[in-house]
């Protein structure tokens, strides 16, 4: 008998824990294991939840098919906080052939290095532990879908960072998965210039001239549908015109900003260019709202219901009961 059908959920930090309990209490989510920090988990646990909590080894979660709700605990190693080390033994099963998908929550990226964590987040860190390079940070679930050809780089670093290979590897990945995952047929693509109205012909800079431009011309001799480089402020008023079925941005804030704007809580970060499926939150750890009952579990929900759509597009409908 083939392994069932599995979301690998690892709550993260701050509200995360919380979160996911709530949501897996309330929609009563019977494919989904959790793995992560006992200790974080314990904490966010209510007595008053109707799924009991049920600490078990993986392989012991994995063929668990009751009512409660099968945990994994994952605790600190040198150099591997637990958050990440939750992720890695995920990443591990799903590598090995386990069918599904990992879904993950906040984490909060100076705590983690300050554990001994030498990356700067989960999608570089997935890239390492996939053997992967063309890895894309991507958005999906809203009005709005975006791609990032650089993601937690400070800014004065962004425009060293973004060369003819990159914006060209981005668009064939992000290109590649809405066909693929989401059945997409993108006919029109806006790749953003970096700088101010896309440089203004090499007068606000020349990165669109040196490289975001080449690439672009290129991928489009190549049958790929791509404009640009466009002005960001166009490429979204484009998109939310639905005259784009996806937005290319250089750098984090300038896809996210206004995509947070329009969509937060109904948009899920998607991992592009993984062996794996994985999904993960829109939002940060909110250590303002833990306890308070005000986090909202939207986007987690939204990230389960993308990811269960992806693995079944990938592998056919879910199994009989």
């Amino acid at each position: 008998m083939s392994p069932r059908r599995r979301l690998l959920l690892t709550p993260g930090m701050g509200v995360g824990p919380e979160l996911a309990l709530r949501v897996l209490a309330e929609d009563d989510a019977q494919d989904v294991v959790l793995i992560g920090r006992a200790a974080s988990l314990a904490a966010a646990a209510s007595p008053a939840s109707p799924r009991s909590v049920l600490p078990m080894s993986l392989s012991a979660a994995l063929a668990y098919d009751g009512p409660g709700l099968p945990f994994v605990a994952v605790e600190d190693a040198p150099g591997l906080p637990a958050e990440a080390g939750a992720v890695r033994l995920a990443t591990e099963a799903l590598l090995a052939g386990l069918p599904g998908a990992l879904v993950t929550g906040p984490i909060h990226k100076k705590r983690l290095s300050e554990g001994g964590f030498a990356y700067q987040g989960h999608t570089d860190y997935l890239a390492a532990l996939c053997g992967v390079e063309d890895v894309v940070m991507a958005f999906t679930g809203g009005a709005l879908r975006v791609a990032l050809v650089t993601t937690h780089l400070p800014l004065m670093q962004v425009g060293a960072a973004i060369t003819a290979e990159r914006v060209s590897a981005v668009c064939r990945v992000a290109i590649t998965a809405l066909r693929r995952d989401l059945g997409l047929d993108p006919t029109r693509v806006l790749v953003c210039g970096l700088n101010p109205h896309a440089g203004e012909e090499g007068l606000l800079g020349d990165e669109e001239l040196r490289t975001i431009g080449p690439a672009v011309r290129a991928l489009q001799a190549e049958g790929w549908p791509v404009v640009g480089p466009v002005s960001a402020e166009t490429a979204f008023m484009e998109a939310q015109a639905g005259r784009g079925e996806l937005i290319v941005a250089m750098y984090h804030d300038q896809g996210l900003a206004p995509l947070k704007a329009v969509d937060f809580g109904r948009s899920v970060n998607w991992t592009l260019g993984l062996p794996i499926v994985r999904t993960s939150v829109d939002h940060g750890t909110a250590d303002a709202l833990m306890g308070t009952g005000r986090a909202d579990p939207s986007s987690l929900r939204a990230a389960l219901r993308l990811a269960r759509g992806i693995v079944a597009r990938r592998t056919g409908p879910p199994e009989a009961a």
